[in-house]
């Protein structure tokens, strides 16, 4: 499995109410989704087009999208620089990965929100740490904003810009924080893509659903709701639910996405 497709994406969180925006960064904010979500194809092609769009919104001189298995202590990255950090350093890094503030702010917090160093740890005792020391200070960086983008009990996905002068300022914080949850969503699109593609040809159509389980995943594909389907279909909520637990099972997804990813790779063309 690709490290940019962990096992079970998380729902997005509430995050913090961003202050008013100026319609140029309203329309920035648009473009750069636009421009992640348009033809994308995977979860490799969204960090790519993520790590170069991002910067666009808040400038970054270095740009990842990290994914931070919090059972090893590894993190693996996507940059906007390819072979801008050394595997020394990126050793260096995992060296002191519990020990990063960032890391034990987001990791296995379901309501996690983007968030800067400062945010976390005085700069000055910042600067102290075998962690800036050892890595930051030698791969010049010394202010970090974190978006992330997908956390569940093993795996931390977080868009990660990095500055070597100027701090994030509270409008940018708040300007990443206003795309986040929108990241979110298409970040787990992009790993059901992901799955929708490594399925056997045929995907959806060569699984044994009875007539009644079709039509439940027919209306999830019209994007009803379960109350929705029950309505329609003469049933309880209950009773679709252990539909779609059935669906789930023979499509061998976990999500209502993934399960309708199924769908439409059955009506792309070859």
């Amino acid at each position: 499995m690709s490290p940019l497709c962990p096992p079970a994406p998380a729902g997005a969180s509430p995050g913090l109410v961003p202050a008013r925006l100026s319609e140029r960064e309203l329309r920035a904010a648009l473009d750069v989704l636009h421009d992640l979500a348009e033809g994308c194809d995977g979860s490799a092609d969204f960090a790519r087009r993520g790590v170069a769009a991002l910067p666009r919104l808040v400038g970054s001189e270095l740009t990842t999208l990290s994914v931070c298995d919090l059972d090893s202590g590894h993190r693996s990255v996507v940059s906007d620089a390819p072979g801008a950090i050394s595997p020394q350093e990126i050793a260096a890094f995992d060296h002191h990965f519990f020990a990063h503030p960032l890391v034990r702010e987001h990791g296995r917090n379901a309501a996690a929100v983007t968030r800067r160093i400062t945010d976390l740890v005085p700069p000055r005792d910042f600067r102290r740490t075998p962690l800036y020391n050892e890595y930051y200070r030698v791969i010049g960086i010394e202010h970090v904003a974190a978006v992330p983008v997908h956390v569940d009990p093993r795996y931390l996905v977080s868009f990660v810009l990095n500055r070597a002068a100027a701090p994030f300022s509270d409008g940018e914080r708040e300007l990443l924080e206003l795309v986040r949850p929108h990241l979110a969503n298409l970040y787990r699109l992009s790993v059901a893509l992901d799955r929708a593609n490594a399925a056997p040809a045929g995907g959806w159509d060569t699984a044994p659903l009875t007539p009644r389980e079709h039509e439940v995943l027919d209306w999830v594909a019209a994007g009803k709701t379960n109350r929705d389907i029950a309505a329609i279909l003469g049933a309880s909520p209950r009773t679709v639910e252990k539909h779609l637990e059935r669906i789930y099972e023979k499509l061998g997804v976990e999500t209502r996405t993934a399960a309708v990813m199924r769908i439409l790779k059955r009506a792309r063309p070859n």
